[in-house]
């Protein structure tokens, strides 16, 4: 699968766009600024694209108007189909956000419901409507919105009407605009029937479509399985990844990735591939919520050396600063154009590594080293073998361990490495070793 080999970049078209938040109905080609991040995107080393919802919608691009349409406020189908053919010409992948849970009020099938009551043909596709409730709109009718969310309105994912309409819709993306993939928002909330539904239908379309679920708890296995999605959003590590560098307690994120990925036999995901962030349109950017910011080119190493799929959201990769209690807007601006700098040199260099490396996209994953502010874990396959090594430290550290070989190349810098009498580690750095075997 190509996803496993691949550097995701998150973009939140609305608010990279710069469009209205409330839809207007004014067209304007807005998404055309992708083609001017292009260079930017190759330089980074992305080779796939995840783009928030695109689709027509009421506001924030989650409460859809029309499946089949792309947003007035981003342009036009033939705007979007070139921005796909661009990034494809440059080896990029195109991922988009399957938004298939809710609608909006402003999708026509809802909007039928409430002018035609008992007699809309379209009364069965939403989830529990009570003709003799009301609701905070004051409709004269009850509906179920997503957790508590009224202005998302619940699709009954057991409709086969329904199930047709959003495949359907799914079939246009793909013939219409070859997209890759899609990520399925809230994809713990969807009809496990539904998602078996889906892949069965993408893999028919494309055989190496991918499928990504949104999963902030749980059991990743309940959907990411042979018949259902290829990979979730690994919020478990999310979570340890910034919380170790702002407690100096590395062993939160040894814990999850042991618990996830070890060689136990007990262990959760061995051998799948989750989709690792340490920020996305939804939390706190990482440049925020870190309390030490000389920690971000660590967190960063953390996530392209850990198992899974890295994923840099828009802006986040030269530091930009956004804080969730300031709203979500805060979080999805639009950036005139795109910076280049230190951090952003140190995760192009991340992303050829991971994309190249066999031990980094399939290896096994073993902890070999340990303490509250260090750490070396072992990536290994039968054809390579990649020691990475941390230090969140201020001073240098010098690390005893069992190299299990003489020498190595470190692969940030190039430099032969010996490991002989233990292995110094500068402080705040990061490295890579390849050993010789």
């Amino acid at each position: 699968m190509w996803a496993y080999e691949s550097v995701f970049y998150q973009i939140y078209p609305l608010g990279f766009c710069g469009a209205p938040f409330e839809n207007d109905g004014v067209l304007s080609s807005r998404i055309l600024k992708v083609l001017d991040w292009i260079p930017h995107l190759k330089r980074l080393g992305v080779n796939a694209v995840y783009f928030s919802p695109v689709f027509e919608s009421d506001t924030h691009g989650y409460n859809t108007r029309d499946y089949r349409k792309i947003d007035v406020r981003l342009g036009t189908e033939e705007d979007f189909s070139r921005v796909c053919s661009e990034l494809h010409r440059n080896g990029i992948k195109v991922v988009l956000d399957g938004v298939f849970n809710h609608v909006g009020r402003g999708f026509p099938p809802f909007l039928d419901v409430l002018k035609n009551r008992e007699r809309s043909p379209y009364l069965g596709w939403f989830n529990r409507i009570d003709l003799g409730g009301n609701s905070c709109y004051n409709d004269g009718l009850w509906y179920e919105g997503w957790e508590g969310c009224y202005d998302l309105v619940k699709l009954n994912l057991r409709c086969e009407e329904v199930i047709n309409y959003l495949l359907e819709s799914v079939r246009f993306w793909v013939e219409r605009f070859d997209i890759d993939g899609l990520r399925l928002d809230v994809a713990y909330s969807l009809d496990e029937n539904f998602i078996r539904r889906l892949r069965g239908f993408t893999d028919s379309l494309k055989p190496d479509f991918f499928l990504l679920g949104e999963m902030l708890h749980g059991d990743y296995n309940r959907l990411v399985n042979d018949s259902m999605l290829h990979s979730a959003t690994n919020y478990e590590c999310y979570k340890g990844l910034y919380s170790s560098f702002n407690s100096m307690n590395l062993f939160e994120i040894n814990h999850s990735l042991m618990r996830q990925f070890g060689p136990e036999n007990w262990t959760l995901y061995k051998g799948k591939h989750m989709l690792s962030f340490v920020d996305n349109h939804d939390v706190t950017r990482v440049a925020s919520i870190l309390s030490d910011k000389r920690h971000l080119p660590l967190i960063y190493a953390l996530e392209f050396g850990m198992p899974g799929i890295p994923c840099v959201y828009y802006g986040s990769e030269w530091g930009a600063l956004g804080e969730k209690r300031s709203g979500d807007h805060a979080l999805r601006p639009c950036f005139e154009a795109p910076e280049w700098n230190s951090l952003c040199d140190f995760i192009s260099r991340l992303s050829e590594i991971k994309k190249s490396s066999p031990a980094l996209n399939y290896g096994s994953f073993r902890s070999i080293l340990l303490t509250n502010k260090q750490c070396i874990f072992e990536r290994r396959t039968d054809s390579e073998r990649i020691l990475v090594a941390i230090n969140a430290d201020d001073s240098d550290f010098t690390a005893h361990f069992n190299a299990e070989c003489g020498r190595a190349t470190e692969l940030l810098s190039g430099v032969e490495h010996d490991f002989g009498g233990g292995s110094v580690l500068p402080a705040l750095s990061a490295q890579f070793w390849k050993t010789e075997r």
